[in-house]
């Protein structure tokens, strides 16, 4: 219980992986940041976003070059939300586009959220 989030619903993986490609390059990611009163830029940019399935988890995997306060955790509730047919996965980019944190999903829980890896060149 300390390191999955348990969701007794079976989430869409197809529909999560479309979602996921709009989130991919360069973007205004304030819509997905926590901080309300951020000042540094809100721009940042998402290499890759693999979401997998691993018998009866989902495995997802987010690849940076930086990330805001919470990002991490409002996408994957945001990811959540397509996957249970909340939202669709083309209304991504009008999440991206608000700008606002109203426009985004629920920001997961941090069970289950690992710091796999920091690269600097």
């Amino acid at each position: 219980r300390r390191f999955v989030l348990v969701d007794p619903e079976r989430l869409d993986l197809a529909k999560m992986q479309e979602a996921a490609q709009y989130l991919l390059g360069e973007h205004d990611f304030s819509a997905f940041c926590a901080n309300k009163k951020m000042k540094k830029s809100t721009v940042r940019r998402i290499d890759a976003i693999t979401i997998t399935r691993d018998g009866e988890e989902l495995v997802l995997d987010f690849t940076g070059e930086g990330f805001l306060y919470n990002m991490v955790r409002i996408l994957t509730g945001t990811l959540i939300e397509v996957g249970r047919d909340l939202r669709k996965p083309e209304e991504i980019p009008d999440v991206i586009n608000a700008q606002d944190r109203g426009a985004a999903g629920f920001t997961a829980p941090a069970q289950g959220l690992y710091l796999m890896e920091v690269e600097y060149n």
